[in-house]
């Protein structure tokens, strides 16, 4: 690890449902991010995402950060949180002002924007992002700079992402009851998308998979913005309750069998290859169950199965049905079962590849797997300054509005076929 500076520290937060995963990096004056401690504690006290016990959920926050704050000799403050239950909603604001043909100055462009915040909807959600596209001046789309050209009405397309408040409290009060401050609570698809997929990928369209513990996220990337979302309730962590009820073993045993011998695909050898387990209740010294991995792996593609048709339906539901190059990139720590790519490959005829976060200078081998794509992209996002990351005090109140303008018409020909 990288010794302690005196330039700015980032920490980053990611609760999930089987781990909780801290990052402390600093930022060098060439904006480079250098990895300073990491720590790690079993998830507690979470469910699908969702907080269900708020001292167990406290009291693996604070391990993960303690032991990050003494493996890099820092101390922190406050961090960046991720949020990545069910719940999110990706829509689009559009909005306009006049100008009566003067050309378009920054107090414009500032009007534009205040008039966006004031766009966005009111029935009860918090705005966790709100990213400004391209401008739209007169009947010119995808400006890019229109600061100095002339123009009678100035418009520009916000995408929003909004949560219900109260997962989002819960999260706040957990962190804020370890000691520390909350910086800004991002969603996991867009940390996700930063650390493990590239700009033109971004640009071109992209499905971004999420395989989490017990929830995963489907995330359409295109024109370098996040155009949709959706959730399903199923993650890495129902492949492991399955085997541990089907063999009567305990979850630890059952998780060994997955990562060990589990994978997506099937084998001819896999009834000549014989497994050990020790069964729930066994008496101490007795001999272990044995199984064939043919009998393991018809547990696991079931699950597989389930979920792989489930995000195929996400997909479709948001519009994803393109040529069949259209990729799909999974990441998170269901991507690491063994051949799961080439599986989902195969069932959505799409190209597949597991996505792994961007390498930060002192990043931990362990760290650097699907697993931790939203804790690297956590930090990411805080290091570049970009985009209109809020702290959201529970204050700001989303609504949702129906797409219009160029994102509107974006999704529209998706729709129809993407």
């Amino acid at each position: 690890m990288a010794q302690p500076s005196e330039q700015e520290v980032i920490a980053a937060l990611d609760i999930g449902s089987s781990k909780v995963s801290a990052l402390i990096v600093t930022r060098g004056d060439d904006g480079r991010l250098t990895v300073l401690g990491t720590g790690q504690r079993e998830g507690r006290g979470v469910k699908r995402g969702y907080i269900t016990d708020m001292a167990a959920s406290e009291f693996a926050v604070r391990e993960a950060v303690e032991l990050a704050e003494r493996m890099s000799a820092v101390t922190v403050d406050d961090v960046w949180a991720s949020y990545g239950a069910g719940g999110l909603v990706s829509d689009v604001a559009n909005v306009e002002v006049e100008l009566g043909g003067h050309p378009i100055e920054q107090s414009d462009i500032d009007e534009l924007m205040g008039a966006g915040r004031r766009a966005i909807d009111r029935n009860g959600q918090v705005v966790l992002h709100a990213h400004p596209a391209l401008y739209t001046i007169d009947r010119a789309q995808g400006v890019q700079q229109p600061i100095g050209l002339f123009a009678n009405r100035l418009g520009v397309d916000i995408h929003v992402i909004a949560a219900d408040p109260a997962p989002l409290r819960n999260i706040d009060t957990v962190i804020r009851s370890a000691h520390l401050g909350v910086k800004a609570i991002v969603a996991s698809p867009i940390a996700a998308a930063l650390a493990c997929l590239s700009e033109e990928e971004r640009e071109l369209g992209v499905a971004l998979v999420e395989l989490g513990a017990e929830v995963t996220n489907v995330s359409v990337h295109f024109g370098g913005m996040l155009v949709g979302l959706r959730s399903v309730e199923l993650g890495a962590r129902d492949i492991t309750n399955d085997i541990a009820a089907a063999f009567a073993v305990q979850r630890r045993d059952a998780e060994r069998l997955k990562c060990f011998y589990g994978s997506a695909m099937t084998s001819p050898r896999d009834n000549h290859e014989m497994i050990e387990a020790a069964q729930i209740g066994a008496e101490p010294g007795a001999e272990p169950m044995k199984i064939t991995r043919a009998q393991l792996m018809m547990v696991i593609r079931q699950r597989v199965e389930e979920l792989t048709n489930e995000v195929e339906a996400a997909l479709k539901g948001l519009g994803f049905t393109g040529p069949v190059g259209r990729q799909v990139v999974l990441t998170g720590g269901g991507a690491e079962l063994k051949n799961i790519a080439d599986y989902m490959q195969g069932v959505l005829g799409r190209a597949v590849r597991v996505g792994r976060p961007k390498q930060i200078t002192g990043l931990p081998d362990a760290h650097s797997g699907p697993a931790f794509s939203t804790l690297v992209g956590l930090a990411l996002l805080a290091g570049s300054g970009t985009g209109d990351i809020r702290d959201i005090a529970l204050g700001p109140i989303a609504q949702r509005r129906q797409a219009t303008g160029m994102f509107g018409r974006l999704i529209s020909a998706m729709k129809g076929g993407f």
